[in-house]
């Protein structure tokens, strides 16, 4: 007992120390485990398996819309990366730079990749003459390197996994709504698949990527309060086609440059899916992405005939679902624990009297309800509650986020929120820069987005108390 106790005991509660839990609840679940270079961390089975479903699930979506996979290299020329003022300002801290290959100094510095919009707008520049070539609908699944100076396992890295989508389009109108249309993509998928609401919307100048005319971004609370950028799509409009020289011949033999977009999303997904629906047993993991979606424990397993069974409903099982059986020599108890810490939806104890009784109990992981079900009927009892489960969990989670989303009419009630009230501030803004950065100096909360879905809560700014139309989700974030 003495080792099953210390399974759950080595998790700090959230409610001591958020962080901490965080980083328990990732190294315990064995999603990850720390590399010998700062910053950079090692998926393991269970951490790259979550990454695999995302990314299963999202290039399916991609190619529902006519999206074509690449690859482009991890290299960038110097020379390449500044033909865009904006986009190398904005990057220019973070940068990691080769100098030396095979001993001999290099002529030219080489960028290691921290995001391929340079790269994309060279090869396009090369290929796209006619307005025949339009659109260009690309996107590659790579890790990029960013040299941050404060790291956590999936939130921020120095290198992490993601998808970049880089297209090119004839009109600014098909850009546009690319954009919008990729942003969508991305809140449906957290939302169904994820169970993880999403405030949808558009990031101010101060906030938009380097080099973009726009950007939408779709926002997500965690449990402590703060908010997480979870995806985020740009219009770049004909400023990276101008630097490059990306240019097509309409149809009136006139030249024209491009428009175009850039959308991703990382693995801080799996950030976002721990701390939005973990507890303090470990990982809650939703049905549709949990790379084991139920666990068969067989209770007295030396007996026989019990493992027979278990395998032999394993088997049943798997036509439909993800199923595995734990047969390890561990006790039931350990294996419970064990099942609890990784997040498994479901789990499924069989033992002799269980089997003698044709029935089993299946117990949910996010409320550890149990039920007694007839091996007859256990396939679509299962799948009625995963179903189940994955709603319930969108809708706490959204009921979460509800709950800790406030109203601040005057700074001084801006204030108070964000000293007290974790969570997402909704507040006028006149959309002066100042007023932004004033509201962050003094309070430490950005601005997260302006929501498509606007709501007109005064006439004042928070700030300064100007004429105000836009409202602005505010709040600290990681």
């Amino acid at each position: 007992m003495a080792k099953e106790k210390k399974l759950v005991q080595s998790i700090t509660s959230m409610e001591v120390d958020f962080a901490q839990w965080y980083t328990d609840v990732v190294t315990k679940a064995e999603l990850v485990d720390y590399s010998g270079v700062r910053g950079c961390t090692i998926f393991r089975p269970a951490g790259y398996a979550i990454w695999e479903n995302i990314q299963k699930e999202l290039d399916k979506r991609f190619k529902e819309t006519g999206v074509e996979n690449v690859y482009m290299p991890m290299f960038i020329p110097e020379s390449l990366l500044n033909k865009e003022k904006d986009h190398v300002e904005g990057f220019a801290p973070e940068v990691a730079w080769v100098t030396y290959g095979g001993g001999e100094q290099l002529q030219e510095r080489l960028c290691v990749r921290p995001t391929s919009e340079t790269l994309f707008c060279d090869f396009y520049s090369h290929i796209i003459e006619s307005y025949r070539d339009l659109p260009k609908v690309y996107n590659q699944w790579c890790s990029v390197v960013r040299w941050e100076k404060t790291t956590r396992p999936f939130l921020r890295t120095l290198e992490f996994l993601w998808q970049e989508g880089h297209t090119a389009h004839a009109t600014a109108e098909e850009a546009e709504e690319r954009t919008e249309q990729m942003l969508n993509l991305y809140a449906d998928f957290c939302e169904q698949v994820l169970a993880i609401p999403m405030v949808r919307g558009k990031k101010t100048d101060k906030e938009k990527f380097a080099g973009a005319e726009a950007t939408y971004t779709i926002e997500a609370l965690m449990h402590d309060g703060k908010a997480l950028q979870s995806g985020t799509s740009h219009n770049f409009g004909d400023g990276f086609a101008k630097a490059f020289g990306i240019q097509y011949t309409d149809k009136e033999n006139k030249l024209q440059y491009v428009h175009q977009t850039s959308w991703g999303m990382t693995t801080r997904l799996i950030g976002a899916l721990i701390m939005v629906h973990g507890d303090n047993s470990g990982l809650v993991l939703p049905p549709r992405i949990a790379p084991t979606q139920v666990m068969i424990i067989p209770i007295m397993q030396k007996k026989e005939g019990v493992l027979e069974k278990a395998d032999e409903l394993c088997k049943k099982l798997s036509n439909s679902l993800r199923v595995k059986v734990d047969a390890s020599d561990k006790t039931p108890g350990y294996k419970f624990s064990e099942q609890e810490m990784r997040g498994i939806p479901v789990r499924v104890e069989i033992g002799p009297k269980d089997i003698e009784a044709n029935q089993a109990v299946v117990v949910r992981r996010d409320t550890r309800e149990k039920v007694i079900v007839s091996l007859d009927e256990i396939e679509t009892k299962i799948q009625e509650i995963l179903e189940t489960m994955q709603a319930d969990m969108l809708q706490r989670a959204t009921e979460h986020r509800d709950s800790h989303t406030y109203e601040a009419h005057t700074t001084e009630e801006f204030k108070d929120i964000v000293a007290n009230k974790p969570g997402f501030v909704k507040a006028m803004w006149c959309g002066d820069r100042a007023c932004e950065d004033q509201i962050k100096e003094v309070t430490g909360a950005t601005s997260r987005c302006m929501p498509f879905k606007q709501e007109h809560i005064s006439d004042k700014c928070v700030c300064c108390g100007k004429p105000a139309k836009t409202l602005v989700y505010w709040g600290k974030a990681y």
